[in-house]
């Protein structure tokens, strides 16, 4: 595996690093990051904002085929355009569109659908949720029970959805459904689109232990949709939702912003002073802190391997758990050592008094990030679950 950069790579490399330092301006900035603090709708229209920015410069969907207004990238260039996204703090694609759903459609769905969706996700102006997990069917997915029948020509959908994301903000969701109770329960699930602002949808707020608004649940209550809204083939849902599962899954190594977040940590040790030295020279903090990026180097030349094998036509496989179960691990290592850097400081909640903290400047960062990042090995496929996927298509146990 080749891993040094041509010419080209190293001028595009700078074209990002340009782009970055000029469009992402103090303004989008600070926009952005009042609204991750304050995670109130203003949160949609500051990453929108950043994302029609990216969609003007032709950024916005690297991983697109070109036919379908991709950037046309090699597999070298996304790793450089996420790695500088990474070390700039950017945040990344809002992925339930662009990353998710779409390429479910532009592989799977007819050419009308196509017209229909594709453009709009591209300019953002649709916002997705996806509806896969259920208050009875998680990590086994497939036990879902939200149904889908037809019914005067339109299927009938009744159920509900759970730790559906941003589903406040969306215009549209992709649901899997039950289609068929009289096959394996894999055999029976459907792909469907569902405009969020149909009659017989609800949503209610799930407020998690970080103090934030970004979850939901989401039911159906004899909700019609158009037979034309279905993806593929009846029943065959589970296809396309597998093949999504394991783009989603490669994204979630999120190497970039886990080299970002260590880079905060060392410099933060370097001033965190406990029993009279700093904490970057205490030899446990140390030996933590080696152990995380021996484990982050590990994982950067997996991802590496991945893409490599991607450039030459290969698309994810098992691979993507793997990456999956060890991004979200160093994300959470990561996250406790920053908690133990605010120590004391960290297990304070701010009041409305306080809304500027107290203590450290980053310890109420520290704080939401390690509470939020509990969920990182459950969400997207508990790792326990990637584990037997690994086992079965790599070991054949």
């Amino acid at each position: 595996m080749d891993v040094t950069f041509t010419k080209e790579d190293l001028a595009f490399r700078d074209e990002v690093r340009e782009f970055f330092a000029t469009e992402y301006d103090s303004s989008v900035a600070g926009s952005l990051n009042l609204a991750t603090i304050s995670d109130g709708a203003c949160y949609k229209d500051a990453i929108v904002k950043w994302q029609k920015k990216l969609h003007a410069k032709g950024w916005i969907a690297p991983g697109w085929p070109v036919e379908y207004g991709g950037a046309g990238w090699s597999i070298t260039q996304k790793f450089i355009f996420e790695t500088e996204r990474g070390a700039a703090g950017i945040p990344a694609v809002i992925p339930f569109g662009i990353s998710m759903v779409a390429p479910v459609i532009y592989t799977f769905g007819n050419e009308q659908q196509k017209k229909k969706f594709l453009p709009r996700i591209l300019s953002s102006d649709d916002w997705w949720c996806q509806g896969y997990s259920e208050p009875g069917a998680g990590s086994d997915l497939a036990a879902l029970t939200t149904s889908a029948d037809l019914v005067d020509g339109e299927y009938l959908v009744n159920g509900h959805k759970i730790w559906t994301s941003y589903a406040q903000y969306a215009d549209w969701i992709f649901c899997l459904v039950r289609t068929s109770k009289e096959t394996r329960k894999q055999q029976g699930i459907s792909f469907l689109l569902i405009n969020m602002k149909t009659p017989g949808i609800s949503i209610k707020p799930i407020v998690t232990i970080d103090g934030r608004h970004h979850l939901n649940e989401v039911m159906f209550e004899d909700v019609r949709v158009p037979t034309e809204n279905l993806i593929g083939e009846q029943d065959k849902g589970w296809t396309y939702a597998k093949a999504l599962l394991a783009h989603e899954r490669t994204g979630m190594a999120e190497v970039a912003d886990s080299k970002r977040a260590f880079s905060e940590l060392k410099e933060r040790a370097k001033y965190e002073v406990n029993g009279g030295r700093a904490m970057i020279d205490d030899p446990l903090f140390q030996m933590r802190m080696s152990d995380v990026e021996t484990e982050l180097m590990a994982l950067e030349y997996t991802e590496l391997r991945v893409l490599a094998a991607m450039a030459e036509g290969g698309t994810p496989g098992p691979e993507s758990s793997l990456l999956k179960i060890k991004g979200t691990e160093i994300t959470q290592a990561i996250q406790e050592l920053q908690l133990q850097l605010v120590a004391y400081y960290g297990g304070g909640i701010p009041s409305n008094v306080q809304k500027d903290g107290y203590g450290h400047a980053f310890a109420e960062e520290a704080r939401c990030g390690y509470l939020f990042g509990r969920a990182a090995t459950i969400y997207g496929g508990s790792n326990e679950v990637q584990r037997n996927v690994i086992a079965k298509m790599v070991l054949g146990v």
